[in-house]
């Protein structure tokens, strides 16, 4: 259990029932709940008058606010919290779930346009903006490593890595070497590269052949690792004018979603808290007092790839962003995983 959800102090079951009721009728509605709504909304046959004393309990002990004094409430950061906590983790519906299926089997191509178009997908089906991080290949593991014979004194060195990214660089001898030798080069290095972490070969074995070793040795002096950064893609920036009521929010969340190192550090640091929603404040960044991110780290052969999330208002619809990122969070780690 996070910190976030162990603040929360104990409430019965009715209080709990009109809490839940409160935030789902301020999702829908974008008005603050009075006692009649709570109460059709939480199934309850008790009087308006112990409805608006329940309120009047949650508004003291911290889950409700209440923007005027005639209004009736709307959620705090610790009453979203309690619901997020407390509901039961919903199913997209039948044609979003079909969408996303079509989506994963129709997606041909670069790994990098299905990463980019994965963003489109999640932002279209939530109405958020999305973010798709890709983690680049520092955790990434070498799948096949091969050396291919250019000619006489180059040779094209290709390896594939675990999130199906494939990095060539040709290298030059200092003297004239066959296809046949450069194969069993090849063979000497793979087993020194596959299996291992990228950028992080074992030790080459000798095979005792002087012209092989010798290739293998210049090898391995030129084979430089990428340094690649995470990659951030982001749809849907234009839902965030439409997600949010202030002028002065929308502005400074655009304004965040710009900063690629911002984005990538704030993603890892909800993940690595445990949290798959950070709600306003829990975010870390005050500028996004009055937002909320859903995210889901993704795999590649069970090593992490890679985070998806998306960022609307703290009055977004949890249930619905939760279950699509869950969803196509497990559909891009199988279709990365099988390549």
């Amino acid at each position: 259990m996070t910190d976030a959800a162990d603040d929360r102090s104990p409430l019965d079951d009715r209080k709990a029932a009109i809490l839940c009721a409160v935030v789902q009728e301020y999702i829908e509605t974008a008005q603050p709940v009075g006692s009649s709504a709570a109460a059709r909304g939480a199934a309850l046959e008790v009087s308006s008058a112990t409805v608006r004393n329940d309120m009047a309990s949650l508004e003291a002990a911290g889950y409700l606010l209440q923007p005027h004094t005639s209004a009736g409430r709307v959620p705090s950061d610790k009453g979203y919290r309690f619901f997020v906590d407390t509901i039961e983790r919903a199913r997209l519906q039948p044609g979003e779930r079909r969408q996303v299926s079509e989506f994963f089997m129709g997606m041909r191509g670069e790994i990098e346009d299905l990463v980019r178009s994965t963003a489109g997908l999640l932002s279209g089906i939530t109405d958020y903006a999305a973010v798709v991080v890709d983690a680049g290949d520092d955790r990434a593991e070498v799948r096949s490593f091969q050396l291919v014979w250019l000619g006489d004194r180059q040779a094209l060195a290709v390896e594939v890595l675990s999130t199906g990214a494939v990095h060539k660089q040709t290298l030059e001898w200092d003297r004239d070497a066959s296809a046949d030798e450069v194969e069993r080069a090849s063979a000497a290095l793979r087993a020194a590269h596959e299996r291992r972490p990228y950028g992080q070969p074992g030790v080459v074995t000798p095979t005792g052949e002087t012209t092989i070793d010798a290739l293998v040795d210049q090898a391995a002096r030129g084979l430089v690792a990428t340094d690649e950064p995470e990659r951030v893609y982001i749809d849907g920036t234009s839902k965030v004018v439409d997600s949010f009521d202030a002028i002065e929010t929308v502005s400074t969340v655009l304004s965040i979603l710009e900063q690629q190192l911002v984005v990538v550090s704030l993603l890892s640091d909800v993940v690595d808290r445990g949290l798959d929603v950070a709600i306003g404040n829990e975010t870390g960044l005050e500028p996004l007092a009055d937002a909320s991110i859903v995210v889901a780290p993704y795999e590649v052969d069970g090593s992490p790839a890679g985070s998806i999330a998306v960022l609307g208002p703290t009055r977004m619809n949890y249930p619905q962003a939760m279950a699509a990122v869950a969803v196509v969070s497990r559909q891009l780690s199988q279709r990365l995983t099988e390549g």
